[in-house]
Formats: structure tokens, sequence, C-alpha cells
């Protein structure tokens, strides 16, 4: 029967190769849905859909050269690519969304290859090392050498005990994953392929993970036993030349092979026969089963890929029927990327390799762990056997029994791997990145300066640098033999830390003054049985938070003055003045990967404790960030980009006060340094870079801070921001005045910032007003106008109203005047006294109240009203005496006495017909005819209150008239001769309208 011929499609143009044969990889994810490719002569990545296989369903571009390899995780969930580069990058599978530069080599990549859990990642190329990668946080967990060429093939064992790798000179070496020793070198088994990047010589492990093929010598395949690395059995066919690359199905039935003489043949591995085959135009490089259906998926040097059906006779077994399940073997289910939420959920460390974990699906009778002293013992008896037995083979040799000897139980850490398969963030010190050979990195950046350190063999070069040159001290550069990896640094001085490397190294705290009247103020402490995880500085001390969890607290001159222990494994840890944050694990994460933690913000100078309690994270993030604003106000920013800062508002709370989501753009990264009341300072990296470069000195970005609102049907989101933004920090200033009172301390300075900072916020309310009137949100405007604290701004609103010709608004505002002057002046006329001497006087200043009702106080106020309207319109034509406000009785007491201030501004904008004033076309700023109100004020008389009220009034000044500050408008006045009763403004308020 003839076969029919599979059609071929160009998916990626060798025109970077001048037309010669370049390696191209293909793919099948798990559901069968989508097909992979790229090539060595191309940097792009396409994704098909396997019903659509004419056109790309996306093309990834971030790779700057060829694509050399590619790998899926075993839930086809994330993407890992190699190039020639150096990069390896990671993806969001089938989104196609770029995640992060995982690592990076000296020289171009050739293979990568992820474990049956997908949590690690296995890179190799022309560096001839091997790169074990953590898939989560991109950690190194271990680098394998012993080849002596260029690796150009990696698989790992199904059972997740042994990694296979394959050089270019034909030598294949068998790694155990749990010690990272090499059990078995095979020398000279396949093929040499030289200097040729089209060819790698692909081995793979048998679905059952009994035996590794192998191309060999002779056109043919070889079969090594996975324990003892014999040969155990070949496949020879009609091969006419070497074999390139080997393919199994599903079930490990049958085995698909290519070669060099441009044959893809199909076998029976039973029956040791070939029982198919196809010829092509082109060296076949690249096969993938379908993992669903009886198909092959093929992919030519010239960079054409197809598939070919029914590759199996309808006579046989299906390739996909009886697939091994090797739940009872390899027990790990975590995943890469949640399989619901597509999100990155879990990873492991070096305690996860070796050894899977399903958790109670399966019996812990049927776990397979090794045990270590009887690893060591059986190695060290078949080293000395095979050095007398063994003439072809330079192997470490295991008899097969070995592997049934097992432990039950988990060999996995609690503290580092929680039961649901989640990873525990591990400790990290604010504004370090990490640490690499050859390579500039921060140890530490923040707002005052950066600590950057080299490493060169055995050594490291660290230099210390401020950002205000002509403020910080010079600090001479230092060579460092400890391998220090983390710092931090203010104004006085310096702190390093390394954790513990190896058994005999320990691990060093040092601390460097920037100056001392004593020579050799500098000292440092080792660690026998624990290493610094974090470090901390602050005015007069040193912390550092262990792996003991302990806090060791020091003062400047390495006193050790405080040890306290902490509720769980450290995260990470920030100083600021007397205050130290400390944040450590309160429980297991959350199967979503999401981190439980918990912050500690001790007192250094008082031994106290003022704050504890949970952090809050994104959903299903990590802690990225932590540390104090200009103002030592304690902030949070995660890997989702949210910055949170600590206030006192409800008894304590995390406010989210940014949002990278809401400026991010797609090739943008947000590297936090610092923040300011009012910005956040970072550093943006371009994708896929998640830590700036110190090659070149990083530019600082200032952005705003502003909360998460949700999108409002008015259409004012900017004034939303700055409404609810100023409402916070006047309540940040609030809690600072009263800690500067409770010190003892002056806080005028304090008091001018938060009399500013109500004169902005009155003015946004306003402008807020407007746009509610304008969007007919008249509810909203009336609860506006009770949040204004100035009396001539809520008359201000009322002028706005009128003039925006919503008589029923203008009403309801009055009323909320009528009310609070009544309520105000209620309690501020004082009871008289039975023995004063001027109680006849002090009596006909008490208001008679049944002489006053609502519709007298309407009525006088629509009265006035009109007249400020009528001013206002004839204001446009000519100028006009300004309005002098009448010595009302004061609103209720704000928490800050104001100044009498005038902002100018703009008034409305309107539009003049002969009639007169018509509808209002915009509003842009009212704060001119607001505060038109008080500019005729008498300026004695304020002097005159300003004194009289000085004693009542806490932040109020003593000395000249130059001194005193005007007299808050709202503030209620302890004195007599300040108070005026409300018929007494009623009286004025007639005579001005």
């Amino acid at each position: 029967m003839k076969v029919k011929p599979v059609k071929l499609r160009e998916s990626h143009k060798n025109t970077n190769n001048n037309g010669k044969p370049s390696f191209c990889s293909v793919l099948w994810d798990m559901y069968s849905t989508h097909i992979v490719t790229s090539s060595s002569s191309d940097s792009s990545i396409s994704i098909y859909e396997s019903l659509l296989l004419s056109n790309p369903m996306k093309n990834l571009r971030h790779h700057r050269d060829g694509v050399t390899a590619l790998a899926l995780s075993p839930n086809s969930t994330c993407l890992a690519s190699g190039s020639i580069d150096r990069t390896v990058k990671l993806y969001k599978f089938p989104s196609g969304e770029f995640q992060n530069n995982i690592t990076r080599f000296t020289l171009p990549i050739r293979t990568l290859a992820f474990n049956k859990s997908g949590s690690l990642l296995a890179a190799a190329g022309d560096d001839e090392g091997i790169k074990l990668i953590n898939t989560v946080d991109a950690t190194i967990a271990r680098v394998l050498k012993g080849h002596k060429g260029p690796v150009i093939s990696l698989a790992f064992d199904p059972n997740n005990e042994y990694l296979a790798s394959l050089d270019t000179k034909g030598t294949v070496v068998f790694w155990e994953l749990l010690s990272g020793n090499m059990l078995h070198t095979l020398k000279g088994v396949a093929p040499d392929t030289g200097s040729d990047m089209s060819i790698t010589n692909g081995l793979s492990w048998s679905p059952d993970g009994e035996l590794l093929a192998v191309p060999g010598l002779k056109n043919d395949v070889v079969m090594f036993d996975r324990d003892t690395a014999e040969k155990v059995s070949s496949l020879r066919g009609d091969h006419v030349k070497p074999i390139c690359f080997l393919s199994w199905s599903p079930n490990g039935k049958y085995l698909a092979t290519s070669g060099l003489d441009n044959q893809v043949l199909i076998w029976d591995f039973a029956k040791k026969q070939d029982i198919d085959r196809q010829k092509f135009d082109e060296r076949i490089c690249h096969m993938a089963w379908k993992p669903t259906g009886n198909s092959l998926a093929v992919i030519d040097v010239m960079g054409k890929y197809g598939v070919w059906e029914s590759v199996i006779p309808s006579s046989m077994k299906s390739p996909t029927e009886d697939v091994p399940n090797l739940q009872s073997k390899n027990n790990n289910g975590i995943l890469f990327f949640d399989e619901d939420e597509k999100e990155q959920s879990t990873s492991a460390s070096l305690s996860d390799l070796g050894e899977d974990d399903f958790g109670e699906s399966v019996p812990q009778t049927r776990k397979r762990l090794r045990k270590s002293s009887m690893m060591e013992e059986t190695l060290e008896e078949e080293i000395d056997e095979e050095l007398h037995t063994s003439s072809r083979f330079e192997s470490n040799k295991r008899p097969a029994k070995a592997r049934e000897e097992r432990l039950d139980g988990d060999r996995r850490p609690k503290s580092m791997i929680s039961q649901n398969g989640s990873k525990i963030q591990e400790p990290f010190q604010p504004g370090a990145t990490p640490v690499q050979p050859g390579t500039k990195s921060f140890l530490c950046y923040n707002m005052l300066g950066s600590i950057t350190t080299m490493q060169h063999d055995g050594y490291s070069h660290i230099e210390i640098d401020f950002h205000d040159t002509s403020q910080g001290p010079r600090v001479p550069a230092m060579t460092d033999y400890f391998g220090f990896t983390m710092a931090s640094l203010n104004e006085n001085g310096s702190v390093l830390a390394n954790p513990r490397k190896g058994d005999k190294n320990m691990s060093t705290l040092m601390y460097r003054p920037f100056s001392s009247w004593a020579n050799n103020s500098e000292w440092s402490m080792r660690f026998e049985d624990e290493e610094v995880n974090a470090v901390a500085l602050g005015t007069g001390w040193v912390a550092a938070a262990t792996s003991a969890n302990f806090l060791r607290i020091f003062t400047e001159g390495g006193l050790q003055r405080h040890i306290l222990s902490l509720d769980g494994p450290v995260v990470t840890a920030a100083g600021f003045k007397d205050k130290l944050a400390v944040v450590t694990h309160s429980s297991q994460p959350l199967p979503s990967n999401h981190q439980m933690l918990e912050f500690r913000v001790f007192n250094i100078s008082n031994r106290t404790q003022p704050l504890k309690g949970h952090l809050p994270l994104s959903p299903g993030s990590s802690l990225s960030w932590i540390g104090f604003s200009e103002e030592g106000h304690l902030a949070s920013y995660d890997s989702k980009g949210m910055l949170r800062v600590y206030s006192d508002q409800f008894g304590g709370n995390w406010l989210p006060l940014f949002s990278a989501s809401k400026v991010k753009k797609p090739d943008e990264n947000q590297w936090v340094v610092g923040l300011s009341a009012e910005k956040l300072f970072c550093i943006i990296c371009k994708s896929p870079d998640l830590y700036p470069k110190v090659s070149s000195k990083p530019v600082l970005s200032l952005l705003d801070l502003s909360y998460p609102l949700a999108s409002s049907d008015l259409g004012a989101e900017a004034l939303e921001k700055e409404f609810i933004f100023r409402n916070t920090r006047l309540s940040q200033i609030q809690k600072s005045i009263e800690e500067t009172e409770a010190a003892g301390m002056d806080c005028s300075l304090l008091d001018d910032e938060a009399f500013d900072m109500e004169a902005a916020l009155d003015r946004c309310i306003l402008r807020l007003i407007a746009s509610c009137c304008n969007g007919d949100k008249l509810v909203r405007a009336t609860e506006l106008v009770k949040l204004l604290s100035m009396e001539k701004s809520v008359r201000g609103a009322i002028k706005l109203v009128t003039t925006l010709k919503l008589p029923s608004l203008a009403e309801r505002f009055n009323g909320i005047l009528e009310e609070r002057l009544l309520n105000d002046t209620t309690k501020n006329v004082p009871l008289p006294h039975p023995n004063s001497h001027a109680e006849a006087s002090t009596r006909t200043d008490i208001i008679d109240k049944k002489s006053i009702t609502p519709n007298s106080l309407t009525e006088k106020f629509f009265s006035r009203n009109n007249t400020l309207s009528s001013s206002l319109h004839s204001s446009l034509n000519e100028p006009s005496e300004p309005i002098t406000p009448s010595p009302t009785p004061k609103f209720t007491t704000p928490v800050f006495p104001k100044k009498a201030k005038i902002q100018e501004g703009s008034s409305f904008i309107m539009e003049q017909k002969s009639g007169g004033l018509t509808t209002v076309q915009k509003a842009t700023n009212i704060t001119k005819d607001v505060d038109s109100l008080g500019k005729q004020e008498n300026a004695e008389e304020a002097t005159k209150k300003a004194r009289s009220s000085g004693a009542s009034n806490p932040f109020a000044k003593s000395g000249n008239d130059s001194d005193v500050r005007p007299k808050n408008p709202f503030a209620k006045s302890s004195s007599i001769q300040e108070k005026s009763s409300l018929l007494d403004s009623i009286k004025k308020m007639k005579t001005v309208s």
C-alpha cells in the first residue's frame, strides 16, 4: 500500500542562514489543540491552532536571534525558549504572554527540558554546563558540569530521579537529580555531530522510564537500562545514514526516528521492526507525537512543517492506547501554572529533586524514596567493583535492586514546600538584585544611594555611591572576601551580610560607619548555626534577621543589645530612624501560591511594638519590596504591582495607593526604590528585565500615587482620585501633629501644611460639586458640600449652584449652612456667671432662640445669594466692589486653625446674552470668586481676634503682630470678645444685601 506523502508548509524562512540547514523545533500541547514551531535562523516563535495550520495564531518576537530550543511544561501552561542570544525565556501558554528571562548563558543555548512536574527546567548549550532552574522564582538550583563539549540534548526521567544528557562528541551522562552526581558516563555511544547546529542527536526516555533511547553509531537506535546504563537492545532497519532524532509514542509501543538520509521510520518496539516510512526532500530535524491522536508532527531543516496523519495502521493498537500511569512512581502533583487560572503557582527547590508528591491521592506505602546512606554505601561498593570489570563505560554503577529499597515519607523540607505543593517565598533584601558572577549587582539601592558589587575569582569589589554627591561622604571602595549578597545604607553608615556557603563558611555581618571620632570603628559578627537573611539600619542601631527566626539588634558600636524571637521564617526587613519593620511567614501559602505574611514594626529606642498584623497581598502574589516613605509611613509592594501604605484609618488598615496595571506599559516593569507623600520613586525596566542594569546608571522615575478607583459615572476620575488622596494625606498630617505634640515639640510647620492641605481639599470638593451639577448628580453634590471645612468654601458652593440656576440645590446648601451656624453658635455662647460683673452686658448677647426660625434665616440667605449672583454678573461687564463677608459665627472647630489665605484663580466662564446671564458652559476654577468673599476683612480686627484666641489655640504663636497667625475663620473661640451672635450676623448680612 502506497503511503500518502506528508504535505509540508513553510513556517520559518531560512533567509538568515543563507539557505543552509537550520535546527527547527515542533511541539504539541497536551490537549492537541496547538502546535508550536521555531527555527535557529528565525528569532520568532509561531503558535498554530491544530485545525488551522495555514496561518499562525500568533508570533512571539522576544528573542534577538534564532530560537534553538523549545519546551512545554507537562500541563502545557508554560512555554520555554532558548536562543542564540544566550537567554532562556518563559511565556504563558497558549496566550504567549511573556513572563520573564529565567536565565542567561555566555554562549548559545542548544536544548531545554522540563521535568515531569514542571517545577524544574534544564537548560544547556555551548557552555558545557547544565543549569537546573526553579521555574517560579528563576533561581539556579544546581549547575551540572562534566561534559567536555556543547550539550545538545537533555531528557528527564519520567520517574523524576535522573537526567540524561548528550553532547556533540557522542557522550551520554546519567545524572542523579537528588545529589547532582554523575552516575554513568557513556563515551562515544552516539555520532559525533561536530559544529553542525542543525543536528541534535535527540535522546529520549521511554514513557515508562525504564529505557533510554539514544541514536547509535551504526545507523541504529540503542536502548540503555535506566539504573545500570547497560545496553539492553537496539533497533536497526533501513536507515542508510545516522539517526539524528527520535520520539516515543505516548504509550511507548512505537518509536519514530529521522535520519540524515531524509527518511522517517516508524518502529514497532516490541517486534523490533519498522512498520512504515516516509521520504522527504529535506532532513527532518524534529518530531512530536500527537498526545490524543494517531498523528506525528514533523519539521525539516528549512523551516517547513506538517502533520503525518494515520501513522499507525488501523489494524494495530493506537499510539495513545494504554498510556503508562506513573502516579505510583512519580507523586509530584505540582503544576507550573494553575490549570484553571493560568497563573504561576508553584515551584520546587533542590529538596524537590528526585521525588514527587500527589498528597493523599497516593498511599504512603507506594512512595519511592531512596535512603541516602544506602545510596552512598552502594555507590562506593560499585565504584570499586566497576574499576575491575568495566572497560567501556566510565560509570559509577549501582544494581537495579538499589532503586527498589525505599523509605516511606517525604524528603521535602516543610519549611520550604507546603503540603499543597506551594512554595514559600524565599527571604530577600529590599533594593538588592541577584548577584551574578562577572557582572555588577546592587546589594542596596534606596533614596539615599547605592551599594554595588562585582564578583571576581575568590573576591568581590564593593563600591558605595550617593545620589547627591555634595551631601554624602566620600566612601572608599573595599575588597570583599566574604561574598556579601545583601546590604543596607543610611546617612551614618552601611551594613553588609552574606549567607552561609557550605558547612565550613559562616555567615558574616559587617557594619562600616562613614565617620567616627574613634579609629577602628568598623565591626563584624559571625554566625555558626544560623545565617543572615535580611538586614536593616536606623538611628543608632543595626538589625539582622536570621534563619533561626531571631531578630538581632546591635548598636552602632557593635554592642549586642537585643535578641528577639520571631513568629515564623523571615521574608525581609527595613528600617527608618527609630522604626524597624520585619516581615515573616504566618502560615503555609495557599494552593494558588498566595503568600501568608505578617508584619511587625518595632520602636527601637522605646523598646515597643506599636504595630503588628497580617500583610495584605494581591491574590496569588508575593512580596517584592517593603520600606518607609520619606515621612515614615510603612509601605509594601507586591509582585502584581500593587503599592499599599499603612494608615491608622478604621483602626489600622493598608491603603492601596498605586497600581502598576493602571500605568504599566506592555514592555515595562517597575522596580520600586521608595516613595514620598505624593510620588512613587521607581526604576523603569524594559521587559523582560525585572531588575535594573548596573552597567549604566539607572534613571529614577517619579509616578503619581493614586487610588485604584472604580470607573465612575461622573466622568471626573482625576478629581475623585485627588479628593480621596488629599483626605488620606490630611489624616496622616493629623497623626503626625498628634505625635509631635505628645513629644512636646513645635508643630507649627505641620500646622501650616495641614492648613494648605485643607484649602486644597476644599478647592477639589468645589470642582467635584461643579462636575456633579453638570452631570445632574445633585444628591452627590449635597454630600460633598457637607465635607467642606471653610465657611467661604460653603458660600462659594452656594454661589456656584445659584449661578448654575439650581434653586432647589441652593436651598439645600443654605439649609446646611444655617444648621451648622445655629449649632456652632449654640455651642459657642457661654452661660452667664451669676457673680460676674458683666452680667447685664452678657445677657444682652444671649440669643433668644424662640425669635429665630429657619424660615426667617432662609429668607435672609436667599436675599444674600441673589445679591451675590447679581454681583458676579456685573463683574463680567465692569469691575465691582468685592463683597465683604459678615462676621458670622464659625463652623465646628476643625483640627487645625486656618490662615486667612487668598487663593487666586479663574472664575467660571459664562456665555452672556442681551437678556442677561445664560447657562454655564465650562467650570474651570472657582477659587477666585470664593476667596473674594474674604478680601475686605479688617486686618486690625483679624489681628485682635488672633491675639484673643491665642490662649485656646494650641498652634498660636506669641510675640509681636508679625508672629501672630491669622485666625481660622471656622475655629471656635474661647474668648468672649471674639464671639458674635447669630442675630448680629443676620443683621450684617442684611446690610450687605
